[in-house]
C-alpha cells in the first residue's frame, strides 16, 4: 500500500573556500556554497539507487513529506510550502519508491530556501549578496550539486528527473556526465529556451527591475520590489494552466485581495485570483534570485553548448542511457513541440527512448496536481 513520507527536515552542505572557490561559468568565485537539500529513502551498499530530482523554477529542496521550518529563511517558508511539492509522487509504493529508491532533492545555488543566493551573506562585506550575487548558468547549478552526491555516497545515479526548469537541469546533468546516470526522465520541457519563453521571461525581468523598489538589487532591509514581482508571477501564472481552468480556479477560489490600482476597478473574479496569485509569491519567494534563476534559463541551449562541446549532437555521448520524455497536450509554457525536438535529437543520436503523451486539461502545472497520470510510467520506468 502507498504511504507518504511523514514529517521531514532539511539538510545542509557547505563546500568550498577561499583558495578552492566554486568558480561560475562566467569566472566569477563563490569562497562557499551551501546546498539546502532533503532526502527520502535509504541508499543501498552499492551507492546505485538514487534518483536526482530537481524542482521547477520557483520550487524548493523540499519535495515530500510535511517541513514546517527551515533555519534562517523565515518568514519565507510559509504554510504553502509545508507539504513538500511532490508529495504524492514520493513514498513507500509510491512512483519515485522510497523503499527502493534513494531520493534526493536540493535547492539550486542562486535560490532563496536555504542554498546559496543573493540573500545570503556575502563573507567579504558581512551583507547580503545582493546585485552582487554571480550571474550564473543552469550548468553552474547542475554542477553545484556534485559535490553534493559525493557527500552521500552516490555512485552512479540510477536516474535524473525534472519537470519544466527542472527538466532543462536533468537534461543538462544527462548529456554533461553521462557515465553518471542510467535513466533520464524529462517531463514538459525542452532543449533550450524557446522564443515565447524568452518573451515571457524578459517581461518579468522588466516588471521586476522596473519597480522603482528593486533599487538596483540592493533592497535588502526594506519591503524589496512587491509590486514588481508580483506582476511577474502573475505573467508568469498564466502560463502554467490551460486559460479555460484559470476562469474554473477563478470562480470556485474568489478572492479579493487589496489592491489599489489607479482609475480601474476590479470588475470579475478572474482578475481578484491572478493579482492573489501574485501577492501570494511575493510573500514566499526572493526577486533577485527570481532573476537570476531566469536568467540561467535565458541562456540555456543544449544545441549551443554541443557546438561550444565540439560533438556532433545534444545527446552524442548518451547511448548507454535511457529516457521517458513526457509531454502534457495542454501544455502552453512548454509546448508539445519541445518534446518533439527533444525525441528527434535522441533518434538522431540513436538513444533508446520512449515519449508519452499526457492527456490532461490542467496544462503546465499537470506534473505536479495529477500523479494517477504519471505514476504508472513513471515506476515502470524507474524498474529498468
Amino acid at each position: 500500500m502507498a504511504k507518504g513520507i511523514g514529517a521531514v527536515g532539511t539538510q545542509f552542505l557547505t563546500f568550498g573556500s577561499a583558495d578552492e572557490p566554486f568558480v561560475t561559468a562566467g569566472g566569477e568565485a563563490l569562497p562557499s556554497v551551501t546546498l539546502a537539500y532533503e532526502t527520502y529513502g535509504t541508499l543501498n551498499e552499492k551507492g546505485d539507487n538514487a534518483i536526482l530530482l530537481f524542482h521547477a523554477l520557483s520550487g524548493s529542496q523540499h519535495a515530500a513529506g510535511t517541513n514546517t521550518s527551515v533555519p534562517g529563511i523565515e518568514p519565507r517558508w510559509t504554510e504553502e510550502m509545508h507539504e513538500g511539492w511532490w508529495d504524492s509522487f514520493i513514498g513507500a509504493g509510491r512512483a519515485l519508491d522510497t523503499s527502493k529508491y534513494f531520493i534526493i532533492c536540493a535547492n539550486y545555488l542562486g535560490g532563496c530556501y536555504g542554498s546559496t543566493g543573493p540573500a545570503s551573506l556575502n563573507p567579504a562585506t558581512g551583507k547580503p549578496y545582493g546585485a552582487d550575487f554571480p550571474r550564473i548558468t543552469v550548468h553552474d547549478i547542475v554542477r553545484s550539486q556534485l559535490p553534493l552526491l559525493e557527500a552521500l555516497g552516490v555512485g552512479k545515479l540510477h536516474a535524473v528527473l525534472g519537470a519544466s526548469l527542472g527538466g532543462m537541469l536533468a537534461l543538462d546533468f544527462a548529456v554533461h556526465y553521462p557515465d553518471l546516470v542510467a535513466n533520464v526522465i524529462p517531463i514538459a520541457t525542452g532543449l533550450r529556451a524557446h522564443g515565447l519563453q524568452q518573451m515571457h521571461n524578459l517581461e518579468q525581468i522588466i516588471a521586476i527591475t522596473r519597480d522603482p523598489d528593486f533599487k538596483g538589487g540592493d533592497y535588502y532591509g526594506t519591503s524589496g520590489p512587491v509590486h514588481g514581482l508580483a506582476l511577474a508571477r502573475m505573467i508568469s501564472h498564466k502560463t502554467f494552466f490551460w486559460a479555460d481552468v484559470i476562469e474554473e480556479r477563478a470562480r470556485v477560489d474568489i478572492v479579493q485581495p487589496e489592491m489599489d490600482i489607479p482609475w480601474y476597478r476590479l470588475s470579475s473574479s478572474l482578475e481578484s485570483y491572478m493579482i492573489y496569485q501574485g501577492q501570494k509569491f511575493v510573500k514566499r519567494f526572493d526577486a533577485n534570485s527570481y532573476l537570476r534563476i531566469i536568467d540561467a534559463w535565458q541562456q540555456f541551449d543544449l544545441h549551443a553548448d554541443a557546438e561550444e562541446r565540439g560533438v556532433s549532437s545534444v545527446f552524442a555521448n548518451c547511448q548507454d542511457q535511457r529516457y521517458l520524455v513526457f509531454t502534457i497536450d495542454s501544455d502552453c509554457c512548454f509546448y508539445p513541440d519541445y518534446q518533439t525536438e527533444i525525441c528527434a535529437e535522441l533518434k538522431r543520436a540513436n538513444v533508446p527512448h520512449m515519449r508519452l503523451t499526457v492527456h490532461s486539461e490542467k496544462g503546465h502545472d499537470s506534473f505536479l496536481l495529477e500523479p494517477k497520470l504519471y505514476t504508472p510510467h513513471l515506476a515502470y520506468a524507474l524498474s529498468h
